[in-house]
Parts: structure tokens; C-alpha cells; sequence
């Protein structure tokens, strides 16, 4: 049975998607841990390995950048540990102090934060072994060449120490014992060197009487000696005595060390494999990264099962840099075969293969490149027939080959199964192999749980009719590039192509003619129905795509006018709410030259607080042009805070007007008083002035004052709109009937006069204008009887000419 899943993921390439994702981990260990995947076949151990892999991809995702420590190669030293009296040379414990550095560190960065978000990860980093004092002592007794330090025994110290100093001592003895030598004995730039471990002076041959000594080597041409002189024999004797000195210590050193770390010899070995085993997942979960596929939901293998694959993709095709077209396939647990036709290099086979390897993949615990909305069963068993069968050692033929395969899956294959056959029936007669894969078919509807096979054989197209198990499918061929696109159609089966593809290759026209006219005239008709329906399809894909295009420019094109439109309106608040402050600026101003005005004008005329001179009339009229100016500068600022709740959104509520309302005009950005309503349309007065606008430009404006008489810079007229008597008039020192009609000057002029008695102006300047003389006939005559009037006269060219008449206001 191992066999036959081996050969069965060898069809379908598995191996190789493997050595794409081995690629991807850290280390040899973990590489070789992911190269020895394979799919595991019970799904509470498929549904674990997915999510332990997705638990590292969810740590990936958290700590961009992590991956495993180093995994050293301590697989020999930990299998000699089990061997009593056995001694670790340096490197080997030097690799056991990597081991449990990496241990540490993986279990520690792991477990952090993991134990409720990731808690299988969290578990497999838990048998980490954690012996921080034996990897202390261990990174302390190597230095960074791997030899051990000075520092790993006192003992150890003090002979290197001594070791230095004597070979110092000796190689200074032995270069001044150089330059004592005569010419003719001495080998010029000679120096002090090493042979069989003692410290030699190279002598020319002829001088070796006068030397002395022992002699340890020579030169390639023999007529240099190196000898060990006499005078350094009882130093290099010491020194070699220091050195075995050193080699027993070093040897202590490292038994001790062996038998520190052999308890946990079990330990290790556990560890390593944990470290292997992350450093899988760490690929495993990189490769999900790379392709983005989202972890399928695995389902018990059983006759109520669905298979469902949403945006699947052939691993190696991903890993390539053409563009890949997803696949779908939705299969119902009634149906049990899918049966895919369609022209040669049609991509029958690739997805043959990608249906596969993406339950392999799945089972072995590493997430396919699919979406998310994938369900798979579990699958017990997996056949793969595809490619050339042929088996020159069994003397079979491509057709008998096939048939001993067929045969195998017929005996073994059950309800667990998924079985994959390329070119079913192929390789014989075409209506017998028809038949034979007809019957094959039916036969495995009834017992395996999936079956995928591909065929060129039109009578199999007619399967699915005859059984419902049996599904049609193809792959979209582009006839005019004679190219294929990869997109699966259920439910429909796929033309051959063979003509049109003959007829591209250049085959002569008068062939295909007689191959066209041989064909039976049910195949035409269905290959024609077919050209049909594909010819319709792309015409109903091109005609989608332009309306989704045209759809995405429309969306477009309505968000940019969307932007304008609010970048228009912004524009307009920000007009608005910059000409309020334009006025309120201008108004400060004014105000600061009125108090300097008013101070010039108390300073001048206020002399007591108690009299009642004509100083403090004026000074009593400067405090009332200031509150003038102050209430100016409160209105302002309401309309300034009513535009601002316009810019907002909070506009007063439009809603019908009567007579007597205090309204705001729109447009005009002013208020008034309606005193007529004309069906759609109100008369507004303000400022003496009345005006017709449609009542939908007007905004009531509850409790508000409104100027009648116009403004200037020491007062303003107005209507109190909590009355409904007789218009209330704030104190004037001056007030303008420009505009006004002549039976109207009346009921602006007497109440400021009135106004003005009360407050003791004293004088008041009427503005009435030069024009035909009627509003001045007007006031003359309207102050002529009036006993409040002391007196009138004409305003000189300063105050306004003709056009100015000045009251002097005394006792009623």
C-alpha cells in the first residue's frame, strides 16, 4: 500500500511542490523534516496539522521577521550519550550548547503571548528542554574557535599560561643561539620553526658538526638541516611535558562536561525533533504566506461528504511567472465521478494533478492554494494513473500497463478513495476503449468516494446522461490562439479541437475537408452545438466584462464628481465663514474708532457726574454709540454662528411664514419682517425697503431683531419681534429714511424722535436724501407741529448738505 501512495504522489509531482516548500525553512533539519511529509489519512490528525500551521502562520503574521534559531547537527552526539564511558569531543558539545541555546530561545519566543491564540504551538514549544545552567557552563568552556577556553578549570589556566611563557622563552633562546652562528653555517633569513612538534634553527649541512644537537628534518634539496640544539633540549623537554599536562586536563575538562549533559541525552534527542518539526511549520506557514490561500475545512471521508474547491491553484504553476487561472469545482455527495474532455494541451492533465495535490497537500498538513469556502474530505486512499505507463521490463504494452492499473484500483478502491485517470480508455481501439472506460467508470461511481479522469473519447461525453453520479467538465480552449485559458465548466463537456488545431499546423486543406465529411453526421452536430454554446458564452463574457467595466467607470466618475461637489461646498463654507470674519474685523475697527471717539468727546464735554449739562447729554449719547456698536457686533456674530450651522448641516427648519415673522432672506444674506404673503411668494420689509421672493429663500429666525432704517456707524433701528405693538426703536443719534415712500417716513421718524427724548440725545440727524425734495417736504412738515422739536436746520456740507436735516430735540 506504501508503494502504491508513492507512486501515486510521484504521478501527480508531489515530491517536487515538497522541494519548493523545503526551500522555504531555515534549516537541513527542518528542510528534511518537510521532504518527508506525507498525507496523513485520519481527520482529526489532518484537521491538527492544518491548524498547527495555521497557528504559525498566525505567529509569523504577529512577529514579522521571527524565525527558528540555529539547529545544530547534534544528532551523533546525542546517540552517543547513550554509550557509558563514551567522551564528547569539543565540537560535539559545542553543538549541544547550540541545541539548548536554541531550545530555549524557540520555547521562550513561541510560548509568548501563544498560549491562548496558539495553544498546539504553544504545547510543541513546552517539550523544549530548559537547562540554563548546563548551557552556561558549556558556552563558557569554548572559546569562539570552538577549542576550550583558558577559563574552563583554574588548572587549564595556569599550564597555558606557563605553556606561553616557556615557548616565548625558548624561540628568544633559539634566535639569539641563530645570530651567534657563523656565516658559513648559518641558512640566510633563517628563523626559529617546528618539526615533529620541537622548536628547530635550520643549519646549512656542513655546519651540522659545529651545531650540535638533534636533527628532525630537512629540506627538499637536502642541504638544509633543522636541528634542535643542545641548549634547547631541557626547555623543549619542559615545554612537552606542559603539553601532555594540558592534554589530560583538556581530556578531564571534557568527561566532566560528557557526563554533566548525558542525563538529559533523552531530552535532547526530543528536542531536536521539536526543532525540526517548527522549523517545517515555520515553511510550511511561509508558503502559505506566499500564495495566501486560506486553510480548507477537512470533512470525514463518508457518503454524505461534499467536495467543494473555491480558487484552486496547481502549486508548480504558482511558483512559475505566468499569470494562473483559479479553478472551481463544487461536487455533490451524490456525484462520484467528474469526467474532464477537451483538446490535447488543453490543461486537462495540470488539473488533473491540482485536484491531487491539493488533498495531499491538505492532508499533509500544509495549506493548498485555495480560498476560503473549501471542503474536502478526508480521503483514505490515493490512485493516480497518469502519463506514459509503459513497462519495458514486463514486457507490457502503454494499453496493458494501463489495464493492470485499472485492475489495481478496481480491487482496492473504497469509499475513502480518490482516484485520478489521465486519458481513461486511451491507447486502443477507440470504441472499445470507450466501452472499457465506460464500464471502468461506472464501476468506481459505485465504490470509491471521487473519481477524476480525463478522456479525448467523444462516446464517453454521453456518460452523464446515462448516470447521475457522472459529472461533464472542460476547460475554456481559445480556438483562435489555440491556447488554453484553465477555466473549468461544470456540466459541460469539451470539444476536441483536433481539425482546428490540424488545420493551424498546416495540414492541406483538401485532408480536412475529407476528414470533415467522414465525420458521422451525430458528431458534427454535436461538435457544432458545442462551438455554439462556447462561441455564445464568450460573446455573454465579453458583453459582462464591458458592463462591469462600464459599471467601474460610472462608479468612478460619480466618486470624482462626489469629491468636487464637496470640495465646492468646502470652498463655499469657507467663503462664507471668511466674509463674517471680514465684517466682524471691519466692525472691531469701527468700534475702536468710536470709543476713541467717544473718549475725546468725554474728556472734553463730561465734567461732573451729578450736573446735567449738555456734556453729559453728549456723554450719555457716546454710551449708547457704543452699545450701538456692541449690538452690531452681536448680530454679526449670530449670523456668523447661523452660517456656521449651515456649513454643518443645521439649517432652521423651512417651514410656511405669516404675517409678522422675522425672516431671513438666502440669498441676501440679510433679515426683515414679512408683512404680506402672496401665495409661494412674501413681501419682506427691511431696512425701510420691501421686497417679493419666493417663500422657499426665507429661513425663520425666532427672537431676532431687524434693522428698518438702515445702518450707520453710532446706531441702528429696530424691530422688536417679541411685540406685536408698536415697533420698539433702540436710541439713535441718527437715523436714514432713504427708501422709504412718503406714508412711511411717519412710522419711522416719530418713534426714534420718541426714542430720542426718552434717552436725552439732544439732536438728531435725519437722513432723507436730496432727490425730488418730497421726504424732506415729508419731515419738515412732520417736525413742524411736533413740540419735542426746540428747533431744525439744514446740515452744513460736512454733515450732508440738503440732503440732512438736524433736530434739535428738547422737553415733551
Amino acid at each position: 500500500m506504501a508503494a502504491r501512495l508513492t507512486d501515486a504522489l510521484e504521478a501527480i509531482e508531489y515530491p517536487r511542490v515538497l522541494e519548493l516548500i523545503a526551500r522555504l525553512a531555515s534549516s537541513e533539519a527542518g528542510r528534511d523534516r518537510v521532504l518527508t511529509l506525507v498525507p496523513l489519512v485520519e481527520s482529526a490528525a489532518v484537521r491538527e496539522a492544518l491548524s498547527v500551521t495555521d497557528e504559525m502562520v498566525g505567529l509569523l503574521m504577529a512577529d514579522v521577521g521571527w524565525a527558528p534559531p540555529p539547529i545544530p547537527s547534534a544528532g551523533s552526539a546525542v546517540r552517543r550519550l547513550a554509550i557509558e564511558g563514551s567522551v564528547l569531543d569539543p565540537e560535539e558539545l559545542r553543538a549541544i550548547a547550540v541545541l539548548l541555546a536554541s531550545s530555549r530561545r524557540c520555547r521562550r519566543d513561541v510560548k509568548r503571548g501563544a498560549a491562548d491564540e496558539r495553544p498546539l504551538l504553544a504545547d510543541l514549544a513546552g517539550r523544549l528542554l530548559r537547562l540554563p545552567d548546563i548551557q552556561s557552563r558549556l558556552e563558557k568552556a569554548f572559546d569562539e574557535s570552538g577549542a576550550l577556553a583558558d577559563g574552563a578549570s583554574p588548572e587549564l589556566k595556569r599550564l597555558r599560561s606557563e605553556l606561553r611563557s616557556s615557548r616565548r622563552a625558548l624561540v628568544a633562546r633559539l634566535e639569539r643561539f641563530l645570530e651567534g652562528l657563523p656565516d658559513r653555517t648559518r641558512v640566510a633569513d633563517a628563523s626559529v620553526t617546528i618539526r615533529s612538534g620541537r622548536y628547530c634553527v635550520p643549519v646549512r649541512r656542513e655546519g651540522r658538526s659545529e651545531v650540535g644537537g638533534i636533527i628532525h628534518d630537512e629540506s627538499a634539496t637536502h642541504q638544509t638541516l633543522f636541528v634542535e640544539p643542545s641548549v634547547a633540549i631541557q626547555s623543549m623537554n619542559r615545554i612537552r611535558e606542559l603539553e601532555l599536562d594540558e592534554s589530560r586536563e583538556v581530556n578531564r575538562i571534557l568527561r566532566a562536561l560528557t557526563e554533566l549533559v548525558r542525563p538529559h541525552a533523552d531530552e535532547m534527542r526530543v528536542s531536536l525533533d521539536v526543532l525540526a518539526e517548527i522549523d517545517s511549520l515555520f515553511a510550511r506557514a511561509r508558503y502559505a504566506l506566499s500564495h495566501g490561500g486560506a486553510r480548507p475545512e477537512m470533512l470525514d471521508s463518508d457518503s454524505t461528504s461534499e467536495y467543494r474547491v473555491v480558487g484552486g491553484s496547481h502549486p508548480l504553476l504558482l511558483a512559475g511567472d505566468e499569470p494562473v487561472i483559479p479553478f472551481d469545482l463544487s461536487v455533490a455527495a451524490d456525484e462520484r465521478v467528474i469526467l474532464i474532455s477537451g483538446p490535447n494541451a488543453g490543461g486537462k492533465t495540470v488539473l488533473l494533478k491540482a485536484i491531487g495535490l491539493i488533498s495531499a497537500l491538505a492532508q499533509s498538513g500544509i495549506v493548498p492554494p485555495v480560498r476560503p469556502g473549501t471542503r474536502l474530505p478526508v480521503f483514505r486512499r490515493l490512485f493516480a494513473v497518469v502519463g506514459d505507463e509503459q513497462s519495458i521490463e514486463a514486457s507490457l504494452s502503454t494499453f496493458s500497463a494501463h489495464v493492470a492499473h485499472l485492475r489495481s484500483i478496481l480491487e482496492e478502491a473504497n469509499s475513502a478513495s480518490l482516484i485520478l485517470i489521465d486519458e481513461v480508455g486511451a491507447n486502443t481501439d477507440p470504441a472499445e476503449g470507450a466501452a472499457l472506460a465506460a464500464a471502468v467508470l461506472l464501476q468506481l461511481a459505485g465504490s470509491a468516494r471521487l473519481t477524476v479522469a480525463t478522456t479525448h473519447l467523444g462516446a464517453l461525453k454521453a456518460l452523464a446522461e446515462e448516470n447521475s453520479s457522472v459529472v461533464n467538465a472542460s476547460l475554456q480552449f481559445d480556438a483562435a490562439a489555440l491556447r488554453p485559458s484553465f477555466l473549468l465548466r461544470r456540466d459541460r463537456p469539451g470539444r476536441s479541437y483536433a481539425l482546428e488545431i490540424a488545420e493551424r499546423l498546416g495540414l492541406p486543406p483538401a485532408v480536412l475537408a475529407e476528414a470533415r465529411a467522414r465525420l458521422s453526421t451525430d458528431v458534427r452536430a454535436v461538435e457544432d452545438l458545442l462551438a455554439s454554446l462556447e462561441q455564445r458564452e464568450l460573446e455573454l463574457q465579453r458583453l459582462t466584462g464591458e458592463t462591469g467595466a462600464d459599471r467601474r467607470a460610472a462608479a468612478t466618475l460619480r466618486a470624482e464628481l462626489e469629491t468636487r461637489l464637496a470640495e465646492v461646498q468646502d470652498r463655499e463654507r469657507a467663503l462664507k465663514r471668511e466674509g463674517q470674519r471680514s465684517v466682524e474685523a471691519y466692525l472691531l475697527a469701527a468700534r475702536k474708532e468710536v470709543e476713541a471717539a467717544i473718549g475725546r468727546l468725554e474728556a472734553e464735554y463730561v465734567t461732573s457726574a451729578a450736573s446735567e449739562s449738555p456734556g453729559e447729554a453728549r456723554g450719555t449719547a457716546a454710551s449708547r454709540a457704543r452699545a450701538a456698536v456692541e449690538a452690531a457686533l452681536r448680530e454679526t456674530r449670530a449670523l456668523d454662528e447661523t452660517g456656521r450651522r449651515e456649513s454643518a448641516g443645521e439649517d432652521a427648519i423651512v417651514v410656511p411664514v405669516a404675517v409678522g415673522d422675522v425672516v431671513r432672506m438666502r440669498s441676501l444674506q440679510g433679515t426683515g419682517r414679512v408683512i404680506e404673503v402672496r401665495g409661494s411668494k412674501v413681501v419682506i420689509e427691511t431696512g425701510g425697503v420691501r421686497l417679493t421672493i419666493p417663500s422657499s429663500e426665507v429661513l425663520t429666525v425666532p427672537g431676532s431683531e431687524i434693522p428698518r432704517t438702515g445702518s450707520s456707524a453710532t446706531g441702528v433701528g429696530a424691530i422688536n419681534s417679541s411685540t406685536g405693538s408698536r415697533p420698539r426703536f433702540e436710541p439713535a443719534s441718527e437715523i436714514d429714511l432713504r427708501g422709504l415712500r412718503a406714508e412711511e417716513v411717519a412710522g419711522v421718524l416719530l418713534p426714534a424722535i420718541d426714542a430720542a427724548v426718552v434717552s436725552a440725545l439732544g439732536q438728531m440727524r435725519v437722513i432723507h436724501g436730496k432727490g425730488t425734495g418730497v421726504l424732506r417736504q415729508v419731515v419738515n412738515e412732520l417736525i413742524g407741529g411736533d413740540t419735542r422739536v426746540s428747533g431744525s436746520r439744514i446740515g452744513t456740507a460736512e454733515e450732508g448738505g440738503s440732503g440732512v436735516t438736524i433736530i434739535e430735540i428738547g422737553d415733551a
